[in-house]
């Protein structure tokens, strides 16, 4: 019987992120990994979030502010498109 090298998705999402609203163009970055994600955008808010991956290999982004504003979306390898409570659109990676 011949054994093969099995590659894992075991590691827990996260790195460094760079996102960006696309009619503004504010910018969003920071880093964490997991359940302790910590951005902060142009303005000096502070968004707080978490990552969970999913059986597909999609990595699922939720954040949250001080002001009750949301981001909530989906990557695919490094790159991340994330939608706020206003429908607005955020893209970006993470590397």
């Amino acid at each position: 019987m011949i054994f093969g090298k099995q590659r894992r998705q075991n590691s827990i999402p996260g790195g460094y992120f760079h996102l960006e609203e696309e009619k503004t163009k504010t910018r969003v970055s920071g880093y964490g990994h997991g359940d302790n994600i910590r951005l902060k955008d142009e303005y000096g808010n502070v968004w707080t979030g978490s990552a969970v991956r999913e059986d597909d290999h999609a990595v699922v982004y939720r954040f949250r502010n001080s002001n009750g504003r949301s981001l909530t979306g989906v990557a695919e390898g490094d790159a991340v498109t994330l939608r706020d409570e206003r429908g607005t659109t955020w893209k970006g990676f993470v590397s």
